[in-house]
């Protein structure tokens, strides 16, 4: 907590974001990358943290970093687009700090920017639609229910994401819910409290499905798909605070979470970086050279 007042302190010294952001060197900062849209995206982060009060008790220098790397991936801020979100987090070595956090939509956005993919889809599976899934051909069988209202609101069973490359190659796979269930605890730590407490705080306990979601599409994409040079770049960022010099710390584990009341909980999500997102150059390398091989004209 004293670390947390302290960089709240500074925040307020400085006169917060507004004032941040028109300093000589963060103005530099912000149009050698942003460019003639600099004017643009200082307003959109302005309104993005006027109108949340924890992502206000944040580093100023967290919340600018995170931002300029979703601008650096042309994917917008607004909640309401759900391409990337800067999510308030109590970490007990830093302090308040804004975490970059990459949404379904978002994954969606860069995998057709690629023009690898011809289909890329991610579905929650309802109670009673699911007649069989086949993990040897990835074929599915479903009966879904056709009232939209019903089928709101009838429970989730499952997950299913698929892609088809545009030249016909295809991968799909299904999770069950007790699947997805045991890897978000696995791997929020966040959520894991919100089970024990009761407590609604992480995006696991308020949209379990478009986490779900963007779980699906990370293991599809980043095991078996073709990624461009900002999915690649996304998909390690994900989850991170970005420091000033680029650097990512991923803050999301029992160690770091400051123990706060209940009115200033950390809203951070899991870091699947132990085993889906560690930077591997030779595979990279292959996929780029996949890429080559099956599109070149």
């Amino acid at each position: 907590m004293k670390m947390t007042n302290t960089l709240v302190t500074q925040r307020t010294q400085q006169g917060g974001l507004a004032t941040y952001l028109t300093k000589d060197v963060v103005k530099q900062q912000i149009n050698n990358i942003v460019g003639e849209n600099a004017q643009r995206f200082t307003s959109a982060i302005i309104s993005a943290v006027t109108v949340n009060q924890e992502l206000q008790k944040c580093s100023n220098q967290s919340i600018l970093s995170g931002a300029l790397l979703g601008e650096s991936l042309k994917l917008s801020p607004s909640p309401q687009l759900g391409q990337y979100y800067l999510v308030p987090f109590s970490d007990r070595q830093k302090g308040k700090v804004a975490q970059f956090q990459l949404g379904y939509k978002g994954y969606i956005q860069l995998a057709v920017r690629s023009g690898y993919y011809r289909k890329l889809n991610v579905v929650a599976i309802k109670e009673g639609e699911l007649i069989k899934f086949n993990p040897l051909t990835e074929e599915i069988d479903v009966r879904l229910i056709e009232d939209e209202d019903i089928r709101e609101n009838t429970p989730t069973i499952g997950y299913y994401a698929m892609f088809e490359y545009t030249n016909g190659f295809r991968k799909a796979i299904y999770w069950s819910k007790a699947r997805m269930e045991a890897h978000a605890k696995k791997y929020s730590a966040g959520y894991s409290r919100d089970l024990q407490r009761g407590t609604q705080y992480t995006f696991w306990s308020k949209d379990f499905d478009a986490m779900a979601y963007k779980t699906m599409l990370r293991q599809l994409i980043s095991k078996w798909g073709i990624m461009s040079i900002d999915m690649q770049n996304a998909v390690e960022s994900d989850m991170a605070v970005i420091n000033e010099d680029g650097s990512k710390d991923y803050v999301d584990n029992a160690e770091n979470i400051i123990d706060e009341p209940s009115d200033t909980e950390s809203t951070a999500e899991a870091t699947e970086q132990p085993q889906d997102t560690i930077k591997d150059d030779s595979r990279t390398n292959t996929q780029q050279d996949v890429a080559s091989a099956l599109f070149s004209k």
